[in-house]
């Protein structure tokens, strides 16, 4: 059981405490209460570090919001490039990393903050880098820090692709930006018994994977759903958006689009079908592996974004959702939407699709929800791993298999090769 008072400051009335203090302690005891934190070396690094010295200009109530990142930098066209992740996530990921006092730590992507609490994490006798592509993202992270009493944090500036390896090995990588792929830079610096956190894109859903080496390849170890603001320079990457009906509706294929669009030229003017699968989920249940099932087993997997100013009612995404889950197979489309169950407690996952298959899509979708419903909703969750590049299809796992730029990453499911069809085959999808 973890104290919650804390092991950094004074037991003290909070009312005499300063306003960010009182945050900050707030902020801590409601990352116990969830746990998000449940170690104390966490617990005492987040009640140490002022968040809001790496927010300046930001509300205090806004820089400690459990759920929400503070924007630090935005693009020409009002995007996000840079910021202070949720203390949520971040309590996450430091719980994910197991840092412990003396360790080498490398951040790919700058803020200052995170840095801060890796410092701490580590004590004196260890090492934190932190890397980032943008000058002004690096010389703000440097300043701040300085600021809050961390100047030791070594603050690169270069491309985060090729890590830093003046610095290696390092017994922890964090990266705090999202990642389309894992570069060979980043296995080649992690230590032998290192862990890497990264919150990897694959097929277009986001998930925070820690990461450490087996036999050839790095396997996961744990995951969870979380999104980042995108990697800059040689690691970005852009999808491909298909724009419908003058922009009310957009499929959003992060990886693999179809191989003739032109196939779905007035697919949204057929008749509208819709199947119903009859399973279930709880209102306020998370449906992260739901999502990855369909992503591992469907094809043509994308999603089905929807503009709420110019909604026409013809789409219907799940909830107050403007996006849903969604297959394309030709000429066809389904995507996935809920309706509210019968006792009112859950609510029952379906399927639209349009086409001249439409009902045939339809069934196959609501087949892979039934799945999912009955094998592993209440089960482990899928098994990520990092292969390089030129591993053979006979050295990889049963899955899923997405071909990347320097690696093949494979998804498996526990007992998946029992229920899905194609038992034992891989499914390969080129990104």
């Amino acid at each position: 059981m973890i104290n919650v008072a804390s092991p950094a400051e004074p037991n003290s009335d909070v009312a005499g405490l300063d306003r960010a203090t009182q945050l900050r302690r707030k902020m801590v005891d409601d990352l116990l209460a969830e746990g998000a934190i449940v170690s104390m070396p966490v617990e005492a690094a987040m009640r140490k570090v002022r968040r809001e010295v790496f927010a300046p200009g930001v509300e205090l109530e806004e820089a400690y919001q459990l759920y929400n990142g503070v924007v630090t930098k935005r693009d020409d066209f009002g995007s996000s490039i840079s910021s202070v992740s949720a203390p949520q996530v971040q309590a996450y990921m430091l719980e994910q990393a197991k840092i412990t006092a003396g360790m080498k730590v490398l951040e790919i992507g700058s803020g200052g903050y995170n840095a801060a609490l890796v410092a701490k994490l580590v004590g004196p006798s260890g090492q934190v880098t932190t890397v980032d592509i943008d000058k002004d993202v690096t010389d703000r992270a440097r300043r701040l820090l300085a600021q809050a009493g961390y100047p030791q944090v070594n603050v690169v500036l270069a491309d985060a692709e090729f890590g830093v390896p003046e610095r290696s090995p390092y017994d922890r990588i964090l990266v705090t930006v999202g990642a389309w792929d894992v570069p060979p830079a980043w296995v080649d610096q992690l230590a032998e018994d290192g862990r890497l956190v990264v919150p990897l894109q694959l097929r277009g859903l986001s998930r925070v994977i820690a990461f450490e080496r087996a036999d050839g390849y790095l396997a996961s170890r744990s995951s969870r759903l979380f999104g980042f603001v995108p990697m800059q320079g040689s690691g970005a990457h852009q999808g491909t958006l298909l724009v419908m009906r003058g922009g009310e509706i957009t499929l959003r294929f992060e990886e693999e689009s179809p191989v003739d669009p032109g196939l779905l030229e007035g697919v949204l003017d057929t008749p509208r079908v819709e199947v119903w699968s009859g399973t279930t989920i709880g209102r306020f249940e998370p449906w992260a592996s739901a999502q990855m099932w369909l992503a591992t087993m469907l094809p043509g997997f994308c999603r089905v974004v929807l503009d709420r100013k110019l909604d026409t009612g013809l789409v219907s995404p799940p909830g107050s959702h403007s996006a849903a889950m969604a297959a394309v197979a030709g000429g066809n489309l389904a995507y996935v939407t809920t309706r509210g169950a019968v006792d009112q407690m859950d609510v029952e996952f379906g399927v639209h699709a349009f086409g001249p298959g439409a009902a045939e899509l339809a069934g196959h979708v609501a087949d892979q929800l039934r799945v999912w419903g009955r094998e592993h909703r209440h089960g482990p969750g899928p098994q990520f791993r990092v292969h390089p590049v030129g591993t053979t299809d006979d050295q990889l796992p049963a899955g899923c298999v997405i071909d990347k730029k320097h690696s093949r990453i494979t998804i498996s499911w526990p007992g998946a090769a029992n229920v899905a069809a194609g038992r034992g085959a891989q499914h390969h999808h080129a990104e």
